[in-house]
């Protein structure tokens, strides 16, 4: 079997991927939502490298701390699309006494590299940084202009991130129709012999509810027929519970058939009577890659309400995690006012908008084959991301997202329950692999 090309990934951009991941752990960006955090030092980190390749890089800031970083690489065919190549510089709060090593001490350990954002996404930052000082090196250029950016705060609202850069910058991102960011293209294996990459083709929406119960503050121990807490806690349960009706997209579609044929199985979900659950039944492990998208969701997180044991509060409030699937948030919206009945209000606290980009696109025809060259044997498969990402704000200015930030991954690693999780990890050999797809798709891309 012939070995897949190298191109200009020489060992000094592998070893870079390696320690700009274990520096990048090592500043420490935690968003704790509300403003509650800095990532200009890490923005400062990823300038002076791209400089460093010969690029201008522009450091932007809507709220002073909460910086962005984009710059822009010429391609060689001036009338191409221009493709954007994004990540967040920000991560997730984790509790040190819970982890076996520190989550900010990006250490290397027995071929692996730990910590806070060493999955979620750190390593995509240090990739991308990697790839892009390979080729100022070999004097290599790709075919399309490549838009840069590093952004801040998406792991909470984006205000300060990639919404600020759609809604104030968009000249920036002149030219670009597609992007590429997180949570796609990592090996998963889906049962012996066979292992995938699920690239995403889409995103379900986001609907973070609030829900508000008045009623008659009073007595613990007195009758109360107008009580705040149980009024919700009735809707609470209803929405919790309730199931909702599958409502298959077309990026759905194609991961259905295509998972299900690597499992030796004819599905068409277009089919009359088609029972989407029967067929995730018998697609064993992959079909954690397809439950979570085939419906909206709704699933309760908090609540609030009292501030002693025998005082009934004249308020109660709780918060839901929902979801929809492109195209399903009309239905949402209809459900919500049915489950959460009289004597309950419900708002948007956070909503953004679902999304769904082409399979059959020659970018995507492009990942798909740049993974299946570095890992001959394995599959690429679309899917579609349960949650989101900044690719939401970007398509406000017409870019379509695909999450591509390829690792080849051993059995056993978990790497879904490794975002926002304890003991975040990404292997050496990992990054060194992302690289090498990393620098070929997009040189041609």
């Amino acid at each position: 079997m012939a070995e897949a090309p190298t191109g200009p990934v020489d060992g000094t951009a592998l070893d870079e991927s390696v320690t700009f991941t274990s520096e990048l752990i090592r500043i420490d960006t935690t968003n704790r939502g509300g403003g509650d955090c800095r990532e200009r030092p890490a923005a400062e980190y990823v300038a002076e490298r791209l400089a460093g390749a010969g690029l201008e890089p522009v450091l932007l800031e809507r709220t002073p701390g909460r910086t962005n970083v984009v710059a822009r690489i010429e391609g060689t065919d001036p009338s191409a699309d221009a493709l954007l190549v994004h990540g967040h510089l920000d991560v997730v709060p984790a509790e040190a006494a819970d982890w076996s090593v520190h989550p900010f001490s990006g250490e290397v350990r027995d071929g692996v590299v730990w910590g806070r954002g060493a999955i979620d996404m750190k390593n995509m930052d240090a990739m991308v940084l990697a790839v892009v000082r390979a080729w100022a090196r070999a004097g290599v250029r790709p075919r399309r202009d490549i838009v840069i950016a590093y952004t801040a705060d998406e792991e909470a609202s984006a205000e300060d991130g990639s919404g600020f850069l759609a809604d104030r910058h968009p000249g920036l991102f002149e030219g670009c129709t597609e992007g590429i960011s997180e949570s796609g293209a990592f090996t998963f294996h889906a049962g012996p012999g066979l292992s995938l990459y699920p690239i995403a083709a889409g995103e379900r929406g986001t609907a973070w509810l609030r829900l508000t119960a008045e009623g008659k503050a009073g007595h613990g121990s007195k009758t109360n027929r107008d009580n705040a807490v149980s009024r919700l806690a009735a809707a609470v349960a209803r929405i919790g519970e309730h199931r909702w009706p599958v409502r298959i997209t077309p990026t759905v579609r194609a991961a259905l058939t295509e998972i299900a044929a690597l499992h030796h199985i004819q599905a068409d979900p277009d089919a009359p009577g088609f029972d989407v659950d029967e067929l995730l039944g018998k697609l064993g492990p992959a079909a954690g890659l397809v439950e979570p998208t085939v419906r909206n969701s709704s699933n309760p997180t908090m609540l609030e309400a009292g501030y002693k044991v025998n005082v009934i509060p004249g308020r109660a409030t709780a918060h839901i995690d929902g979801r929809m699937v492109p195209g399903g948030e009309d239905e949402f919206h209809t459900t919500l006012d049915l489950l959460t009945g009289p004597g309950v209000t419900w708002e948007y606290a956070h909503r953004e908008v679902p999304l769904t980009a082409p399979v059959d696109s020659p970018t995507f025809r492009r990942m798909r084959a740049a993974v299946e060259l570095f890992d001959p044997g394995a599959r690429a498969v679309p899917y579609c991301m349960s949650g989101g990402t900044d690719a939401k704000q970007f398509s406000r200015i017409g870019i379509a997202g695909y999450g591509f930030s390829p690792l080849k991954l051993p059995v056993g690693f978990d790497y879904q329950a490794l975002f926002h999780g304890v003991d975040e990890r990404v292997p050496v050999d990992a990054l060194h692999f992302g690289v090498r797809v990393l620098d070929h798709f997009l040189r041609d891309a």
